[in-house]
Order: structure tokens, then sequence, then C-alpha cells
């Protein structure tokens, strides 16, 4: 697994070990990249983080700073790993904890938020919910919803899909809430 973009690229992350935690692939990434708009200034919110390569992408390409919500230890590890190996620490921020309290609780806004939920669990629609009713997204923000293609969006959603992009087990959605 590698940076594929900005001042980090080509720079190699590790992979959260065992099979916990699904990486996301460099195509998944690339047309992820290509469809958000510029990072640069933007801060990223990384939910369900795992090895935290998305919002490391997001700060090589010029993100201010990224946090990364993570609960499981294995994945906390390899985040650590990752931030220090690019040597970014004081752009990151690292918060253990499940994600859906931490969006409860969160006073912070975001340009770019990106959710990996684990798939076919029921978490993407209630993650959105989350976020819509909390209000964590900036005017103009985006959020990023990498998901099975068996779970779908709720159809409350059609009306802020901006993109939506498929493969054979996964589909990239990209919503905006600021219409």
């Amino acid at each position: 697994m590698r940076i594929i973009a900005g001042k980090y690229k080509k720079r190699t992350l590790q992979s959260v070990p065992g099979n916990t935690a699904r990486p996301t692939m460099d195509f998944l990434k690339e047309t992820i990249f290509n469809i958000i708009p510029d990072c640069e200034g933007k801060d990223f919110l990384d939910l369900y983080a795992g090895s935290g390569s998305i919002g490391l992408e997001a700060i090589s390409r010029g993100a201010s700073r990224a946090v990364f919500v993570e609960f499981a230890h294995n994945c906390i590890v390899t985040i650590i790993h990752n931030i220090d190996t690019l040597d970014c620490r004081d752009q990151c921020k690292l918060v253990r904890k499940k994600v859906l309290p931490f969006i409860r609780k969160c006073e912070d806004k975001f340009d770019l938020i990106f959710l990996d939920p684990p798939y076919d669990k029921k978490l993407v629609n209630s993650t959105i919910a989350e976020i819509i009713q909390n209000d964590l997204l900036r005017e103009g923000g985006f959020i990023v919803i990498e998901h099975s293609i068996r779970e779908k969006l709720a159809p409350e959603w059609d009306v802020y899909i901006h993109k939506i992009k498929k493969t054979r087990q996964s589909q990239v959605s990209i919503l905006t809430v600021n219409k």
C-alpha cells in the first residue's frame, strides 16, 4: 500500500495486520481523489480509518489536517506507524473512539469526510445521518463513502449525490449536502 500523489508520492504505508481491515485499493483511491476537489488547505475527517491511508493521502495532497477516528487496537497501532513513517504528526489527530459516538460529540467542521465502514454491517446510512444531523460538513464540502455494492444508500440521500462509481464489490458514493 502506498501514497499515490502529492508530497509523499510513492511512500509505502503499512497495512493493518490480519484480515480485520480492508485496504482501499490504489485505483479506488485514484478514483476518489480525481472526483473530489483539491485537498489544498482542507480539513479532512477519516472515519473507520483502518490504516489511515486515505487521510494520509489527503495530507500528501495538501490537506491542512486529518482527523482519524478508529477503535480497533491493531488499526490504531498501524495509523501511528504510518503517521510516523511520513513524519506528519503535526497535521494529524488520532481519536480512539467508535465512530457514531465521536460524531455525536464532535464540535469541529470538515471540508472532506471519508468513511469506509466494515462492509455489510448497516453502518453507511446511520453514519451519513449522524454527519448531517450533527452538521459536521462545511459549506461546499463532500462526504465520500466507500461501501459494499450490497449496502445501498437510503433514498433520502439521493438529493445529495454528486457522483457514484462502482466496481465489482465496492461502490464509492460522493455526497454534497450544501447544494
